[in-house]
């Protein structure tokens, strides 16, 4: 078993000062929304103290501050769209508000645009995040062999045929093939199993990748930009730019919005006074009323408060959404698909069976072979350890020597005779006992990795380790299942162990043998199949199909890339919050239905009243004002759901 190396970069310090600047810069829009709530509330307070200059200035200033980079949107994309949208009609209602003395309406309905679009571009300045978090990964130099001597050059410069060198604990800067050494190496940012993979002569190696023990030479294959790695990242950066049929249809819906509003408040200016002999006063008055009473702003709230109130009783209970969109999509999630290692099993594996040939002293045996093993830092090597530690087996046994045998195991020596611990491939199968080799064959058959323990070449015993399934995976499973959710387990592990592993899970099917792109042309499949589809994953090598999926779900202990591209974390690695999330997310889609019913049907009301002159602006704005108080506290319920 190879000796596990890992770097380590220390992040450099910043500065309080830095930080705060930093803040201030990346959520500017969202500092200028919260700023005009408090100076509305302060121009508030000035006006009923009877500082009509001081208050009318506050006004003025929380207008500017909460609806410039609104005003700024709306404009833009008309010209650039020639098309109105909503934005402008936020602007245009509260300047009507204001132009007919309601100068707190129009200032309230410019911040609670002003702070939703704040926290959309918010959402949209995190997701970008992860590209910059895979790009860490990338190795920026390379040593390549030119006329037999290692020369260190930029990895981006490596084109197919060069020779490179690849040392010990080094990231693999290129695609390619091993053309000398052999070595183990960590794949788990593309297979995302924790287990080592032995890379011999003419195996192909990825970039990103991390060379563990042997010092290779390999052949690149690929250009720089043409590796897994930045395929991985296009399949990112591609899945996050395709809109939802929602969003598609809010865009479409918008422009019309915007345009039937205008074009009764202008009907409105001129129709009333030529066909029903009103004044031009009261055509004009009733021309603003419609103008305050028609703008969104129930609607605006009909979901936002609710989202908001979810994800925050969803954080509560461990269970992080990135935005109330993810939990309305999980509600109409028909197929969920999972990783394998570190979702639907702890990731590590474990002790599971063992025997020692009956004519020796086990506790010696076990003894010796955890001292071989602490050794290594290589996954089944600590497992032996801690194995041996929950026996209460001595650990003050010392090997004279102990080697590394890249590939296969180790092999130590102790009063001139030699230990070998490692895979079966690394023996002589006529030196195991028959009944060894059943219990070999049946051990595997369980998904079950088998080390032989050798002394003085004798195999005299065996250890089975494997990555345990998690309690919390079955229960899960039962109650996607229980709901008419179809499950999958998309896994970089051999198709035997996905079968033994859905066996005990219970999902309903597996694809195994998956590399990035598969797992990615699975979920596409589903969401031809299903319409809307979950993953969950917690690797580098998920974030593709993370990100592909309508709703990603990232276990809280995975990799940055897979907490920064998933929709939803499960902060403590627990599957049965997704059941908790689905909850959560129907009673959210209720709610909002609520609102969205009872905010149209208030604005019409009012439009109606408005007509026949039977709605007064005070009145008007206590009506369009008070639904959108009551759509929030509805939403707020959600709070203790």
């Amino acid at each position: 078993m190879a000796t596990l190396v890992k770097s380590h970069t220390l992040p450099l310090p910043s500065t309080s000062k830095t930080g705060r600047l930093t803040f201030l810069r990346t959520h500017v829009e969202l500092v200028m929304a919260i700023t005009s709530g408090v100076l509305i509330i302060i121009a508030w307070l000035l006006m009923h103290e009877g500082y009509t200059t001081a208050s009318a200035g506050m006004y003025i200033t929380a207008y500017f501050t909460g609806g410039y980079f609104k005003a700024v949107e709306g404009i833009s994309n008309t010209i650039k769209n020639r098309d109105l949208n909503v934005e402008l009609l936020m602007i245009i209602a509260a300047l009507g508000a204001a132009w007919i003395g309601y100068w707190t309406e129009g200032a309230i309905l410019i911040f609670i645009f002003a702070l939703s679009g704040a926290l959309e571009t918010y959402t949209l300045n995190k997701s970008k995040s992860e590209i910059s978090s895979l790009l860490d990964l990338q190795p920026e130099e390379a040593w390549k062999l030119i006329d037999g001597q290692e020369v260190k050059v930029s990895a981006s410069s490596l084109m197919p045929g060069d020779i490179i060198s690849i040392k010990p604990g080094e990231r693999i800067p290129a695609d390619g093939l091993i053309t000398k050494g052999q070595t183990s190496v960590d794949e788990a940012a593309f297979t995302g199993e924790s287990m080592p993979v032995v890379k011999s002569k003419a195996s192909e190696i990825f970039a990103g990748t991390v060379n563990l023990t042997g010092a290779v030479q390999a052949e690149v294959t690929k250009k720089n930009h043409e590796t897994m790695f930045q395929k991985i990242i296009e399949l990112v950066q591609s899945a996050q730019s395709e809109k939802s049929p929602s969003q598609l249809f809010i865009e479409r819906f918008e422009g019309r919005y915007v345009k039937s509003v205008l074009g009764f408040t202008v009907i409105m200016m001129f129709l009333p006074y030529y066909f029903f002999g009103w004044s031009w006063e009261e055509t004009f008055y009733r021309a603003m009323v419609l103008l305050v009473v028609a703008s969104p702003c129930a609607l605006v709230a009909s979901i936002m408060p609710a989202s908001l109130s979810a994800i925050s009783n969803g954080a509560k209970k461990g269970i992080l959404f990135k935005g109330g969109v993810h939990l309305e999509n999980l509600n109409q999630i028909k197929a969920i698909a999972f990783d394998k290692t570190g979702t639907l099993t702890e990731g590590k594996p474990k002790v599971t069976n063992w025997f020692i040939r009956q004519d020796l002293d086990q506790t010696v045996v076990l003894q010796a072979t955890a001292a071989i093993e602490q050794q290594s830092n290589h996954p089944l090597a600590q497992a032996v350890v801690t194995f041996a530690k929950e026996k209460h087996i001595p650990d003050s046994l010392k090997m004279d020597l102990v080697e590394d045998v890249t590939g296969f195991g180790l092999r130590a020596i102790r009063d001139n005779e030699v230990w070998s611990i490692g895979k079966p491939d690394w023996f002589d199968r006529n030196m195991i006992a028959q009944d060894m080799l059943e219990q070999i064959e049946q051990l595997s058959k369980e998904g079950k990795t088998v080390v032989l323990i050798e002394k003085s070449i004798e195999v005299i015993g065996l250890i089975a380790l494997k990555d345990q399934v998690r309690q919390e995976t079955i229960d899960a499973v039962k109650y996607l299942k229980s709901a008419g959710i179809y499950t999958v387990m998309l896994t970089g592990d051999s198709k035997g162990t996905a079968a033994v592993i859905q066996k005990e899970t219970g999902v309903d099917t597996f694809k195994a043998e998956c590399l990035p792109g598969v797992k990615v042309n699975e979920m596409k499949k589903l969401k031809e199949k299903y319409g809307s589809v979950a993953m969950v994953g917690d690797g580098i090598n998920d974030a593709p199909a993370l990100a592909t999926a309508t709703v990603g779900v990232a276990m809280g202990a995975g990799s940055d890339i897979a907490l920064e591209t998933a929709d939803i974390v499960l902060v403590k690695n627990d599957l049965k919050k997704i059941a908790e999330a689905i909850r959560l997310s129907k009673k959210m889609n209720r709610i909002v239905k609520q609102n969205i019913v009872f905010s149209i049907a208030v604005i019409a009301l009012l439009i109606t009243s408005n007509f026949f002159q039977a709605l007064d602006l005070p009145l008007g704005v206590i009506g369009h004002e008070g639904s959108t108080v009551l759509v929030i506290l509805n939403g707020l319920r959600l709070l203790k759901a």
